[in-house]
């Protein structure tokens, strides 16, 4: 069994390695097909459009399964299902050398997040067995350097591929790292597997209402039908409504309604889902005002817009490693703060603005959000029962998910309502960051750390 301090300093740094190499290939490969669409569509002679498929499987797919298989791998073992998730990856990596239509790959991306899924279910709750707890914050933040450094790799990585190599290969490019991380994931915890029956009720009921959730969000941007996007967002809510009253009485349900009835929590989690609807609001809006209200290029937007992940890149760590030693709800607080005045700098840019104008206030937005998502999750993880980690590390990701599905839809209803290319934005997501910073300063007198 895990020794409740961590594993031993050696095999520590070899499943360090493997959980590292992991979020880092499974960001890269969420992300990477983005930059890459307008190549697939000509090589497979599609639509533009139609080719957003491919994105919106791939969302999907993680959204119906992280929870199911979060709870899946409580029973089989955590070692196993992360396991279990890069062999599929591999395999489906592989298949993507022979895909020569769109319905091909989407079918072969649906076996990628299917299996990506899986690893990352399980992924945050061995960090809890991996380090002791007095590292924990420090571990976290390692984490969220290599998922940070994955998104920021991927445009990079996928432009160049398609610019001097097929663009099936985009695709294939995370398998070496795949099969390195499994060959130094024989370090991770032992499988501790358990007795209880398998929740399939809870899991179909969880699959649905997600999947309903992201289809009915994504129909909204993607589609002229309102209406029907509302239907299946009112279908969610009905299924929703059948799974809390089913898994209020299991013993280990699969939407973690145990973690969630308990006030900390449940907190913790509603700040994480408006934190994230605040952040992404300025990521996808402001590209959109920087171009057609200040008549910067898209070359000079993407350098302003690495000011945001530099300063969380620096920042988040810095919080998390924090985190071991003071009061999370302190560190949270803090950084929501931070975020919520940088807000308000970007809602009042003036009419002229230079480069360095636009770079400081998205830097400050990035170190307040940096300051609070690592502590965050630290505590979201950290707080809940050792048995079920894998649910609070699922739920967490699921949150950010659903939180970053909704923020999509928001903003492209402002931009139809011309909207989206001036200071509302920023404003509403100041409204979020500061209903955030209020959510996690009643941590404050509960004097709880993770």
């Amino acid at each position: 069994m895990t020794d409740p301090q961590g594993l031993p300093v050696r095999r520590r740094i070899l499943a360090v390695i493997a959980l590292s190499l992991g979020s880092l290939l499974l960001m890269i490969d969420a992300t990477i097909s983005g930059v890459i669409l307008p190549t697939i569509a000509t090589a497979l002679g599609v639509k533009g459009s139609a080719t957003l498929l491919v994105v919106t499987v791939y969302q999907l797919i993680l959204a119906m399964t992280l929870l199911p298989l979060a709870a899946l791998g409580d029973r089989i073992g955590y070692r196993r299902m992360y396991q279990a998730g890069f062999v599929l990856h591999s395999i489906a990596g592989v298949m993507c050398l022979f895909v020569d239509s769109l319905p091909f790959l989407i079918a072969v991306r649906a076996i990628q997040s299917l299996a990506a899924a899986a690893a990352m279910s399980v992924g945050v709750a061995m960090l809890r067995q991996v380090y002791p707890p007095q590292r924990l914050g420090s571990g976290l933040a390692l984490n969220t350097i290599f998922n940070a450094s994955g998104t920021a790799v991927a445009p990079i990585l996928g432009g160049f591929i398609a610019a001097y190599a097929d663009w099936q290969w985009a695709f294939v490019a995370v398998v070496p790292l795949t099969i390195i991380s499994l060959i130094f994931s024989r370090a991770l915890p032992d499988p501790v597997p358990h007795e209880h029956p398998f929740d399939l009720r809870g899991a179909a009921l969880c699959s649905l209402t997600f999947g309903l959730l992201i289809a009915g969000l994504e129909a909204t941007v993607h589609t002229d039908y309102l209406f029907t996007s509302l239907f299946v967002m009112t279908m969610a809510g009905v299924s929703a409504w059948f799974l809390v009253r089913h898994e209020k009485h299991e013993a280990q349900p699969v939407l973690p309604v145990d973690l969630l009835a308990r006030a900390d929590l449940g907190l913790t989690a509603l700040g994480t889902l408006m934190g994230t609807i605040g952040s992404m609001i300025i990521m996808l809006s402001m590209p959109f005002r920087l171009q057609e209200g200040y008549g910067f290029s898209v070359g000079e937007i993407g350098g302003m817009m690495s000011a945001y992940a530099l300063a969380s890149l620096v920042f988040a760590p810095v919080a998390g490693a924090l985190s071991d030693r003071i009061a999370v709800p302190i560190l949270c607080t803090i950084g929501t703060l931070v975020a919520s005045v940088a807000m308000v700098t970007i809602a009042t840019m003036p009419e002229e603005v230079t480069h360095v104008d636009v770079g400081w206030r998205l830097f400050l937005c990035g170190a307040g959000f940096g300051f609070f998502f690592s502590p965050n999750a630290r505590f979201l993880v950290g707080s809940a029962p050792k048995s079920r980690a894998a649910a609070a590390g699922s739920l967490f990701t699921t949150t950010r998910m659903l939180a970053m599905a909704f923020s999509a839809t928001l903003v492209a209803a402002l931009l139809a309502m011309d909207l989206g290319t001036s200071s509302v934005p920023a404003y509403v997501g100041f409204v979020l960051v500061l209903l955030t910073a209020v959510v996690s300063a009643t941590g404050l007198r509960r004097k709880r750390t993770a």
